[in-house]
């Protein structure tokens, strides 16, 4: 069963050429990634400070790659203050060996062995006016300087971002460049994560979304969110599922809803989406996992592009509230 799983992500990736540089990406909506100093309150949207991210770079490139981060500083335009500012994160790159395929590179609470791999570089901020609401650029790499997954056709950096001192947010993006100047997109690329950070809108009516992968074997999963604050709906859709609401959490607390996946869902990405009433500066955290307890890829660009539900399926609307 494994093998025909891994035929079928080759396959996936062959028949959509992603362009899966930003994170968060145009598709998501979501303004920032959110991580937070290491003597923060988890009320305020972080139980664990820290964050991990993956880019995979197709084995057809032939050129170098360049990890570029948006506002890696804690202070100024964007990131959120909580009495003075006092935090510093620091960005860590891998590469060879173990950076992704090590179990503990792959769990949505790192606090055991998850910088695995070869460190290709790192570097620490606190306030620093230079980088404010600029561009930061680690690299350049060599492709071949990820760790080789043959089954996702590329290479696979990991990059992890820890505040390690403070209590304030700090809010960022990433983009995977073929240039140290410029974010240009690599054909073929794409980012992924087993858990996600982020920043909502303030406003009402700007949906986010993100496309966790689910794939050909789940039978099951299960969809947790953190520290939501009752913030409006969080819904699933897919091609064939019209809508499933998800419990929501509170302030500082988990909720967590059970699903069957459908027939049509298996071997692609769902669409889940949050719909803020619009409270101010609301940081959420979510995963989903699946009936092995196996954690979901959520790929900045969904496999098989956005999905989009299909009406007239009749199984939809009998399915809609499986438990």
């Amino acid at each position: 069963m494994k093998y025909y799983f891994f035929i079928f992500i080759l396959i996936a990736f062959a028949s959509f050429k992603a362009q899966g540089q930003p994170v968060p990406s145009p598709e998501e909506n979501i303004p920032f990634l959110i991580t937070f100093g290491n003597r923060a309150c988890p009320s305020w949207g972080d139980p664990d400070f820290s964050s991990i991210w993956f880019f995979i770079v197709p084995e057809t490139y032939r050129g170098l790659v360049h990890i570029r981060v948006f506002d890696p500083d804690v202070g100024g335009m964007h990131d959120e203050l909580n009495g003075a500012w006092d935090t510093r994160v620091t960005y860590s790159i891998f590469g060879g060996r173990e950076a992704y395929t090590h179990p503990g590179a792959q769990q949505v609470n790192p606090k055991g062995n998850f910088r695995t791999g070869t460190l290709l570089a790192t570097r620490t901020f606190g306030v620093d006016p230079r980088w404010d609401n600029q561009w930061f650029t680690f690299g350049p790499f060599d492709p071949t300087q990820g760790e080789h997954v043959p089954r996702y056709g590329g290479y696979i950096f990991k990059v992890v971002c820890e505040g390690i001192e403070g209590d304030d947010g700090n809010l960022y993006q990433y983009f995977l460049s073929s240039s140290a100047t410029e974010n240009i997109p690599i054909e073929g690329a794409n980012a992924f994560a087993f858990e996600y950070k982020f920043r909502l809108h303030s406003t009402p009516n700007q949906i986010s979304h993100i496309y966790p992968f689910v794939d050909p074997e789940s039978t099951r999963i299960r969809v947790e969110n953190f520290d939501w604050d009752n913030d409006g709906q969080i819904r699933v859709t897919s091609e064939v599922r019209r809508e499933q609401l998800i419990s929501v959490s509170g302030d500082n607390v988990w909720a967590n809803t059970e699903f069957v996946v459908m027939e049509g869902e298996r071997g692609r990405s769902l669409n889940i989406q949050f719909i803020p009433r619009g409270i101010r500066n609301n940081n959420v955290v979510i995963n989903v996992r699946n009936q092995r307890g196996e954690f979901l890829r959520f790929y900045s660009s969904p496999i098989g592009g956005i999905p989009r539900y299909r009406h007239g399926i009749q199984a939809t609307r009998r399915s809609q509230n499986n438990p």
